[in-house]
């Protein structure tokens, strides 16, 4: 027998979310962030360079390299992207911008595939809702809209998703993989052939974005929890062959992961796990406001985890992702990307909190989420307007200290889109207080565009500020200043730049580099080296030849400036 389930939801409660404004959400979460800007370091620019090398045939596919450097980052999916997005719209585009490009689209894919995984895991056996005696209770098919709304709303509004989810980085890429492979999971055997080749694509994208473990264990837990939840005699058989092949695909996405030189061992030594406290405060911020949800979720929930006689997919699948991230957080560096990839499940869970709130957690939710995204909005736009007009004189002085050198500029477009989500904002806050709206995903409207509208803030009236300390654009054109130009210069010699600036050198300023130790250097007449190589550059004998002759600062980072050095004339 199974234990009754705690979702008691009226019709009135699971009206689905206008899909035009959930489109318009994710479209004004997606696209800010990817255009309008130069790379930033170091993934998203690094990234770049290595897909420029590929889509410029100067390095292999299946090894890229600059300067004989591999990427510090694992996986070879996201190279290819950025460069087949360089070959087809590089022409048209500025080609950084066009790296870009399917990092925007797996974001979106993302989204869309955790919308359709909690929409197929609320259809699941034991997660509708109550029936009622006299009739009245929501419909199967509009309480799973409503929960899918609830569930890309909470993921929206996490607060760590934003600045990883839009890098060209092997995350997004990973990230997206998750969500196929959720979505696959949770739609099988409702769906047979779709899910389960979009499955097989997701384990492929993680084996192939530096995640072959986690291809293959999310595979097989996929597998497992497709054999061990019950269905209909009907729906028994597709469930079973599901399961086998998940378990086989991930046995061939582990051994192409081999054949590709891609499986690489990243735990961490015992003694260097990432401990309790530091995983907590990770957790409070990043997956804010997701965790209190999903807590919530289990405890109410618990009779049917703890029912061992019949696992519940629409718990037990978000409960084994998110334990994989935990798990992996903990294990590997970086923490908080390894996080990242557990968003969807901690954003599912969330959403099966939803129809168990009373009325007071949500009035309390909507009432710190007020405040606290009204507040960020505020501190944002005063900030601005002590750039731009020196008042009030503190901003203004910190903005100087921590980014010397910026001038700022008014862009009419960013300051008008900044106008229009602020007003929207004012608008969804006036629209959620005029009434106590029974939608059971009222709670995470606030969330959610609180969030989107920060980021939008962010990505307008501050992305000239962002731009100037996150890219290499100010050094660059410092660089210009002192070396001449590309054709003049010749080849330019480097020691010990890192990966990052070595695209910036190249792709952004347009200098040929070689390495400094190699019979090519010697036709060279300038060297580049970080300001810590030049400091031991007497132990090296560099001064034999090399005479100095600028010092290039980094403005927001000390630690990257670049000594600029011209060789002696005979």
């Amino acid at each position: 027998m199974n234990f009754p389930t705690p979702a008691i939801v009226p019709q009135a409660a699971v009206r689905p979310l206008p899909r035009a404004l959930l489109l318009l959400l994710c479209l004004a979460y997606v696209v800010p962030g990817f255009f309008g800007r130069a790379p930033w370091k170091a993934l998203d620019i690094t990234t770049y360079g290595y897909s420029l090398e590929l889509a410029q045939g100067k390095t292999s596919w299946l090894a890229p390299s600059i300067l004989g450097l591999n990427p510090d980052a694992e996986g070879l999916l996201p190279y290819w992207l950025g460069a087949w997005a360089i070959q087809a719209f590089g022409s048209v585009i500025p080609a950084d911008m066009a790296s870009r490009l399917p990092f925007a689209a797996l974001l979106w894919l993302a989204l869309m595939a955790t919308w359709y995984a909690v929409y197929y895991l609320a259809r699941s056996p034991g997660a509708g809702p109550v029936a009622f005696a006299f009739g009245g209770e929501a419909s199967e098919i509009d309480y799973a809209r409503a929960m899918a709304d609830g569930g890309l709303l909470a993921l929206i509004a996490c607060l760590g998703l934003a600045q990883p989810s839009h890098e060209a980085s092997s995350y997004v890429v990973q990230l997206t993989g998750v969500c196929f492979v959720f979505f696959a999971a949770a739609c099988i055997p409702n769906r047979f052939a779709l899910p389960l080749t979009v499955g097989g694509i997701g384990l492929l994208i993680l084996a192939l974005s530096g995640a072959p473990t986690y291809s293959v264990l999310m595979g097989l837990g996929a597998a497992l929890i497709l054999a061990l939840t019950p269905v209909n005699t009907a729906q028994r058989n597709k469930s079973l062959q599901a399961s086998i092949a998940f378990a086989v695909m991930s046995v061939l996405a582990l051994l192409l992961a081999v054949y590709l030189h891609q499986w690489q061992w990243r735990i961490l030594p015992a003694q260097e796990f990432r401990q309790f406290q530091s995983l907590l405060e990770l957790l409070v911020w990043f997956v804010w406001p997701a965790w209190p949800l999903a807590l919530w979720s289990l405890w109410i929930w618990r009779r049917q985890i703890a029912d061992w006689r019949f696992v519940h997919r629409h718990l037990w699948l978000p409960i084994l992702l998110g334990a994989l991230a935990l798990i992996n957080t903990i294990t590997t560096n970086p923490g908080d990307r390894a996080l990242l990839l557990g968003l969807p499940a901690f954003a599912a869970l969330a959403a099966f909190a939803l129809p168990t709130f009373r009325r007071a957690m949500a009035a309390l939710i909507d009432w710190f989420t007020l405040l606290f995204f009204s507040a960020a909005a505020i501190t944002i736009w005063v900030i601005w307007l002590a750039v731009y007009t020196g008042v009030p004189a503190k901003p203004a002085a910190n903005v100087a200290r921590i980014a010397p050198g910026f001038v700022a500029n008014f862009s009419l477009p960013l300051f008008l889109v900044a106008l229009l989500a602020s007003l929207a904002w004012c608008g969804l806050v006036f629209w959620r207080a005029r009434r106590n709206r029974p939608e059971i995903w009222r709670s995470l409207v606030l969330p959610a565009g609180g969030t989107v509208l920060s980021w939008i803030l962010l990505m307008s009236i501050w992305l000239p500020m962002l731009d100037y300390g996150r890219s290499y654009t100010a050094q660059v054109e410092a660089l210009a200043k002192v070396l001449p130009t590309p054709s003049q210069a010749g080849c330019v010699a480097i020691g010990n730049l890192g990966r990052a600036q070595i695209v910036a050198l190249q792709a952004q300023g347009g200098w040929q580099l070689t390495p400094m130790h190699t019979d090519t250097a010697n036709t060279c007449r300038w060297l580049a080296l970080p300001i810590e190589g030049a400091r031991s550059a007497h132990s090296h004998g560099i001064d034999e030849d090399w005479e100095p002759y600028a010092v290039v600062p980094r403005p927001t980072d000390k630690n990257a400036e670049i000594v600029i050095y011209q060789r002696k004339q005979d």
